[in-house]
């Protein structure tokens, strides 16, 4: 049987795409296959002029939760120009999610961790429900965020990005809601169709202009990537993930025991 595709691309009568990441037996973590297909999909759709939107969604259970990190602790072995690649399939797939010329959505639900907190701060409208959980988890494992740093940043501020990707905290919808990682918490039963009343808003809206607004928002407010920044930020990635922290933090994952750097409180 082959495998499943990891993701999913689909389109209706309107012009309104669908992605869905399709690695539901591990919480749709992403690895490099993903990645590529990711990075594929979006550039064949960016030109496209019959696209009216895109919405990026996860089968099962959860939305996603970041980087596979039975490949990070592969990718951590890599050779050096393989290692840099693995970490430039993140930084090129979040750039090319930020910078798409139509109007994107998230349907977040169950987890979202990681990378996935990175989409969703690549997108324009981010709906969750009650149950979702986020977290910028990188440093509990020892590795950094740097590939979503700056769209973290954008979207949710210094202040709110500096505490929960250094902290790793998890947290909860209505957390999110409040520091800006989403728009709208909205009943699971509900969901659908509040997404569906948005598009149909958004429809209305010329996709011409609708194009040259977002990348207007964005070059005006330095928010798009040029080839320099987007290689400093895969080198930082991949720097980190080859370190000693960096592999004892994989290796602790693996082994389901804390990393030598925790320090239990004194009773």
């Amino acid at each position: 049987m082959a495998a499943e595709q990891p993701v999913l691309i689909s389109r209706d009568g309107r012009g309104i795409v669908t992605i869905t990441l399709n690695r539901p037996e591990v919480g749709n973590a992403y690895n490099g296959a993903m990645l590529e297909a990711l990075i594929a999909g979006l550039e064949e759709l960016a030109p496209d002029g019959s696209v009216r939107a895109l919405v990026l969604r996860g089968a099962g259970r959860h939305f996603q939760a970041g980087a596979d990190l039975h490949w990070l602790a592969e990718a951590a072995s890599y050779p050096p120009e393989e290692a840099f690649r693995a970490s430039m399939g993140t930084v090129r797939a979040m750039q090319l999610l930020n910078e798409f010329p139509r109007p994107t959505f998230a349907v977040i639900q169950g987890a979202c961790f990681g990378g996935g907190a990175g989409m969703v701060c690549c997108v324009d409208v981010a709906l969750a429900t009650p149950d979702a959980i986020f977290g910028l988890t990188e440093v509990r494992v020892g590795v950094t965020p740097s590939p979503i740093s700056t769209h973290m940043v954008h979207a949710m501020g210094l202040r709110h990005t500096r505490r929960y990707a250094l902290t790793g905290e998890r947290f909860g919808a209505a957390e999110a809601l409040r520091i800006n990682l989403v728009h709208e918490v909205v009943p699971a039963d509900r969901i659908e169709a509040r997404l569906a009343e948005i598009l149909e808003e958004t429809l209305h809206s010329a996709p011409g202009a609708v194009a040259v607004t977002k990348a207007s928002f964005l070059g005006a407010c330095g928010l798009t990537l040029d080839a320099r920044q987007m290689a400093l930020l895969a080198h930082e990635s991949w720097m980190q993930r080859a370190s000693a922290e960096g592999r004892e933090g994989l290796a602790a994952f693996r082994e389901k025991r804390k990393p030598a750097w925790y320090v239990k409180a004194e009773e």
